[in-house]
């Protein structure tokens, strides 16, 4: 499935494997793919998915909602914290030059797995 929504007043491309297009028709209750883009001393990219969440976002399908949430860390740690340092909104200034043009969703082994890109 491929189709197009509004995110910050930008058109994001959705694209669905087959499998992720199952799985979401035969869900109970509506799955939030929320795209991270993490600033700390290196920027990365992640897609998170929540269950049992009121979603927050813009509507793709009635299972489907998408969120760009850009986050910082609060300190810069590259030694051994798997965790990650504590995390906290990140106020982008003309956020819409930072939302993302696509995000590509799959399904695989009974786990979600997501992309998104410029």
């Amino acid at each position: 499935m491929h189709t197009e929504v509004q995110l910050n007043g930008k058109p994001l491309r959705v694209t669905l494997s087959d499998d992720a297009e199952r799985a979401l028709t035969a869900r109970q209750a509506p799955l939030l793919a929320e795209m991270e883009l993490y600033f700390s001393c290196l920027i990365r990219k992640q897609v998170h998915f929540h269950d049992n969440r009121v979603p927050e976002g813009v509507a793709v399908t009635d299972k489907l909602t998408v969120r760009f949430h850009p986050v910082m860390s609060q300190v810069c740690s590259v030694a051994g914290n798997l965790a990650g340092p504590p995390l906290t909104d990140f106020p982008i200034v003309q956020g819409e030059r930072f939302s993302p043009k696509w995000l590509e969703i799959s399904y695989q082994q009974g786990k979600w797995n997501g992309r998104f890109g410029y």
